[in-house]
C-alpha cells in the first residue's frame, strides 16, 4: 500500500505546477506535524524526532525558493514566519511541546488557506 502511495505522489508531483508542489509541501508539513503531535501522545520520542525533522525540512523547503528581488517585503515576511516556524520545531523536539506543534500547524495552516484561495 505505502509503495502504491509513494508512486501515487510522485507521478502528482511530476504533473504539478508549481502553484500546486507548494500546496502538496504545505500539506505535508501539516500532516508531519500532527503525526509528530502522536508520537509525543506515545511517548515514541524517536519517531516524534523524526516527523520533526521533516516538517522542519518541509517549511525549509517552502523558505528556500522565496524571491527577495521579486517577492519585496512579503517574501521577507514570509522568510522571517518560516525561520520562526522552524525553530519553534525544534524547541517542540528538545521539549517534547505538543503545543509548539500545535503553534506551527495554526501558522502553516493560515498561510495554506491564504495560499489555496490564489487561483493557480
Amino acid at each position: 500500500m505505502q509503495q502504491y502511495q509513494r508512486v501515487g505522489v510522485q507521478s502528482e508531483v511530476f504533473e504539478a505546477s508549481p502553484h500546486r508542489l507548494i500546496q502538496m509541501l504545505m500539506q505535508g508539513g501539516l500532516e508531519r506535524i500532527a503525526q509528530a503531535k502522536g508520537a509525543i501522545e506515545r511517548g515514541l520520542l524517536s519517531e516524534r524526532g523524526e516527523l520533526i525533522g521533516k516538517a522542519v525540512s518541509i517549511v525549509g523547503g517552502l523558505r528556500e525558493p522565496l524571491d527577495h528581488q521579486v517577492g519585496g517585503e512579503l517574501s521577507k515576511n514570509l522568510d522571517s514566519l518560516y525561520e520562526y516556524m522552524m525553530r519553534r520545531l525544534v524547541e517542540a523536539n528538545r521539549e517534547n511541546d505538543a503545543t509548539k506543534l500545535d503553534e506551527v500547524a495554526t501558522l502553516l495552516r493560515e498561510i495554506k488557506s491564504g495560499w489555496d484561495a490564489i487561483a493557480p
